[in-house]
């Protein structure tokens, strides 16, 4: 069976690695450590097909050491077992390189087992990884490992590769391809920053390529149909998710429409419904509050309708509320204040509820001096008379304090007015 077109064309060498070069260019940081020879422990981090495995080979070619490959959706302890084995032996006399991919799928055992060989540098290990490794891999793990991020590649980088893929199958095939215009550009656009998953469309679009005049055409309506719609990075359960989400929220927060408009599409283009309607009701009540109380309400009925709708149709809906919220004043004096109460309660003795509030419906409730000195406020004038309610240890707490913003200003004005008026007059 022969290789697929993505492994005929990796890259030997560092110059050759399309992207990346935040982390390969000259001068930088993993470049100057690849070419010490002396090998960290290391953990790749990013998406699939942005040069995690390639760098990796690079530099276990590099290194020097005898090389050990594991992939962790596969091995087993005695799969580690028998790495550590071989260091007793002539093979392993240099110390052994371990490559693991995909770590995040061996378990708290499998990953401790290798601990006492990664500390005392017998194994230098290289591990990649899709997951944040901060929430898969063992802490212990991490503190004897340095984290290089890799990204999503640019399409201008990915269409070098699609032109080098073309060039080699072409060679191997012993046949002209003929690119439309744009066919390059549509490839790396549709890819989502993922060089093998433009590679495997090369191949895809090689094998369908139609004979004309002795060459091969390459159009982009055989790109669009191959393709299909752009590989965005999400994933429902991943950090692509969370980024997302948290990107949405954060251009609502900076009444910036056309970036979360953006995301919004992003998350419905992936099919996901859910996320962006319980998203838009939190940031109705955390980012504009009562700045606008009236939006929490005019949200609520955009995702009920959009839930009722749903998709395409949805987007409509929710694509108002986005707007709504976006060009809405803004004010988070709600959140701060339960944030504020809620951390009293978890580092102050707050004490006892007040007697004159507790209740009062059963029998023997005033024997106990409960609720005998109540005012009830609408006997009063104005509605309101003063009274203590929060517990004697916290009476004076504050947690809200009322925003800039025109609406929260009229209630402070409102306030401010009942507290200078109350002589505990009744009606």
């Amino acid at each position: 069976m022969p290789a697929p077109l993505a492994d005929k064309i990796r890259p030997e060498t560092i110059d050759d690695v399309v992207g990346q070069q935040r982390l390969l260019g000259k001068g930088k940081v993993l470049r100057r450590i690849i070419e010490t020879r002396e090998i960290p422990n290391l953990i790749f981090y990013g998406p699939s097909g942005v040069g995690k495995t390639t760098v990796a080979r690079i530099i276990a070619q590099a290194a020097g050491k005898r090389l050990h490959k594991l992939n962790g959706t596969n091995a087993s302890v005695s799969d580690i077992k028998d790495i550590v084995s071989e260091l007793d032996t002539i093979a392993g006399a240099g110390g052994v390189l371990l490559y693991l991919d995909e770590i995040q799928y061996l378990n708290k055992k499998q990953q401790q087992s290798l601990l006492e060989y990664i500390e005392n540098g017998r194994i230098t290990l290289i591990a990649s990884t899709t997951e944040n490794p901060y929430f898969y891999i063992y802490s212990a793990i991490l503190s004897r490992c340095t984290v290089m991020e890799f990204k999503p590649v640019q399409a201008s980088d990915v269409q070098q590769a699609v032109h080098r893929a073309f060039g080699i199958i072409g060679k191997e095939r012993n046949e002209d391809y003929t690119l439309e215009k744009g066919v390059p550009e549509a490839i790396a656009g549709t890819c989502g920053g993922d060089v093998r998953k433009a590679i495997n469309a090369v191949e895809l679009l090689a094998l369908a390529a139609p004979l004309q005049d002795g060459k091969r055409i390459v159009t982009l309506s055989d790109v669009s149909e191959i393709t299909g719609k752009s590989a965005m990075r999400y994933d429902r359960d991943g950090d692509a998710h969370y980024d997302i989400l948290s990107a949405f929220q954060k251009s609502i927060r900076g009444s910036d429409e056309n970036a979360a408009l953006h995301y919004l599409a992003r998350l419905l283009e992936a099919g996901d419904l859910i996320s962006p309607c319980r998203r838009l009701l939190v940031t109705a009540c955390e980012d504009i509050g009562l700045a606008y109380p009236q939006a929490i309400t005019i949200v609520k009925a955009c995702v009920d309708s959009a839930n009722q709708l749903g998709l395409p149709e949805a987007r409509i809906p929710l694509a108002q509320a986005v707007i709504l919220l976006c060009t809405a004043p803004k004010s988070n004096s709600v959140i701060c204040a339960i944030d504020a109460a809620t951390e009293a309660i978890k580092t102050t003795d707050v004490g006892d509820i007040p007697l004159h509030l507790k209740d009062t419906h059963y029998s023997g409730a005033g024997k106990l001096g409960r609720g005998l000195t109540y005012k009830y406020p609408h006997i009063y004038k104005n509605d309101y008379t003063a009274q203590q309610y929060l517990p004697d240890n916290i009476k004076d707490a504050r947690y809200y304090t009322f925003g800039e913003n025109k609406t929260e200003q009229a209630a402070k004005t409102y306030r401010e007015k009942l507290l200078s008026e109350d002589k505990g007059e009744l009606k």
